[in-house]
């Protein structure tokens, strides 16, 4: 009897648990039976059997369960995004709105003849009004510019914008101009910086007009040629006629206290030398010390040539010799006249050919000095500038 009952209490335990939880599998009767029986063997053996069993009975999602829960998921997320943009399209509208009410309210306050359009002196009078601040015509007229659309000098309802539009292009221009005023500032600085280095380059490198003393001054290097191109004037101021001229005595005078002097042609030579590249005395003056160099040494050549005859054996008549002679004196006498004239009237004699040229070739420039006042010769100024040209090129 005490059997009994307890195995009937074990079968109604075991069959509300089943019923609960609908997972478990209900013992049979033997097996609740053996449990009365056999006490705990029994149950722990029921127990390992119920473990197996439950085991067996529970199962992992399959996929197909797990492919329809991403569907709602994708689902649910492209929800949330028509949601999202549907809010922000909304929010747009109504702040597209709120300016255009803002825009039109400025409008219907600006337009005070209520013509339908705000004129320049109903722009200036209505900004001055909202932004507490007086506006120039010129300002004014900038920010109707940046606004009108069609050009026509006032401002229609659809050209019309918001008072905080108006400020922000009122301080994009104060800004630019103020811009605009130190780049200018900058520029009349560099100018003036400029300006005061090429004053201090003038003062190195003498390029100012000559004055009446400089005038003068500058024909006295061409005595220099003359000296040495006396001897070509040998047969013209050997005559009786020459010799009564007084030009033609003070130029013997002068010619002996030349000679008088040793070594005078390489002194006079050297002399001009090292004047000529002094920057401080006047350009003419430089100028002609310069040409004078190159008119002596142009005399070499005539020389050069008689003696190469003379050592050929080849003799000329005399009279021919003469002539030949005559012209050379005669034409350096032009040369040197040309050059005296030029000087005198302050223009320096440049027009030699091929002479003026290698002069002007020689000649310092402004743009020899560099910042702080030192000479660069032409030559290596322009090896420089072609260094810096062949580094833009590797560049």
């Amino acid at each position: 009897m005490q059997l009994t009952t307890s195995a009937l209490s074990l079968a109604i335990v075991v069959g509300l648990a089943t019923t609960t939880t609908n997972a478990f599998v209900v013992p049979s009767t033997s097996t609740a039976t053996t449990l009365a029986i056999n006490g705990p063997s029994a149950r722990s053996s029921s127990a390992t059997a119920s473990t197996t069993t439950r085991s067996k009975t529970f199962s992992p999602l399959t996929p197909l369960n797990m492919a329809t829960d991403a569907d709602d998921e994708i689902e649910r997320l492209r929800s949330m995004a028509a949601n999202l943009r549907a809010e922000a399209s909304a929010l747009e509208a109504e702040k597209v709105q709120a300016l255009a009410d803002a825009a039109q309210k400025a409008f219907d306050r600006f337009d005070t003849d209520k013509d339908g359009e705000i004129s320049l002196a109903e722009l200036k009078q209505g900004l001055e009004k909202s932004l507490k601040i007086e506006l120039s015509d010129k300002r004014v007229k900038e920010l109707m510019d940046a606004f009108d659309a069609s050009g026509d000098g006032a401002l229609q309802i659809d050209e019309m914008v918001t008072i905080n539009l108006f400020r922000n292009k009122l301080e994009s221009l104060v800004r630019e101009e103020k811009r605009l005023a130190v780049e200018a500032k900058q520029k009349a600085e560099e100018e003036e910086k400029q300006a005061a280095l090429a004053a201090a380059r003038l003062e190195i490198l003498n390029e100012k007009e000559p004055t009446t003393s400089d005038r003068f001054v500058s024909i006295l290097p061409y005595l220099f040629p003359l000296m040495d191109g006396l001897a070509y004037g040998r047969f013209l101021l050997s005559t009786e006629d020459a010799a009564a001229n007084p030009a033609v005595v003070f130029l013997a005078v002068l010619y002996g206290l030349y000679r008088a002097v040793p070594f005078s042609g390489f002194i006079a030579f050297f002399a001009l030398n090292f004047l000529a590249g002094t920057p401080s005395i006047n350009r003419l003056i430089r100028y002609n010390m310069q040409q004078a160099i190159f008119v002596d040494i142009a005399l070499f050549f005539p020389g050069l040539a008689g003696g190469l005859l003379g050592a050929l054996n080849l003799n000329f008549p005399t009279a021919i010799q003469e002539l030949s002679t005559d012209a050379i004196f005669v034409t350096l006498l032009a040369v040197l006249g040309y050059c005296t004239v030029s000087s005198l009237f302050g223009v320096a004699p440049d027009k030699l050919p091929l002479i003026s040229n290698s002069v002007n070739d020689r000649m310092p420039t402004i743009d020899m000095f560099d910042d702080s006042g030192s000479f660069i010769p032409r030559q290596l100024r322009q090896e420089e500038g072609d260094e810096d040209t062949d580094k833009k090129d590797d560049k």
